[in-house]
């Protein structure tokens, strides 16, 4: 794989290369996604400087196992209108943590108490926030 002129690697998805611009609008779309089904609490921080395996989390609160499952699917949808599948997904809406891992996009979908027990902004505090919707 090489690197960008910057240092970041590109972001590859299939046979599709992503630079960072389009990361950064996918990560802008995903915000809106969650915002769309009413996420809470939504932080899109940029973690270039501070992390080797991502750009940005996009993290976000749902309120019940239902509005878990409505952001996950809205995000879903909105991955597959770019024709973007995630590299993986972990956790169930039972557990109240969904992490999808896009590459150099990971999306957190908690419930509010697994946000607080894990608290990733305290444990990224050097990364930039960009976006915080309350």
């Amino acid at each position: 794989m090489t690197q960008l002129s910057s240092g970041i690697l590109p972001w590859y998805n299939g046979m599709r290369r992503c630079s960072v611009l389009e990361t950064a609008e996918i990560a802008r779309k995903i915000v809106d996604a969650a915002l769309n089904k009413q996420a809470s609490d939504i932080h899109l921080l940029d973690l270039r400087d501070v992390c080797g395996f991502a750009d940005y989390f996009v993290i976000c609160n749902g309120e019940s196992e239902r509005q878990l499952q409505a952001i996950c699917d809205e995000i879903d949808q909105v991955l597959a209108e770019e024709h973007i599948s995630p590299r993986r997904q972990e956790g169930s809406i039972n557990s109240g943590w969904i992490i999808m891992d896009l590459g150099n996009v990971i999306v957190h979908i908690f419930s509010p108490q697994q946000r607080e027990f894990y608290a990733l902004e305290k444990m990224w505090d050097r990364g930039a926030t960009v976006v915080k919707i309350l």
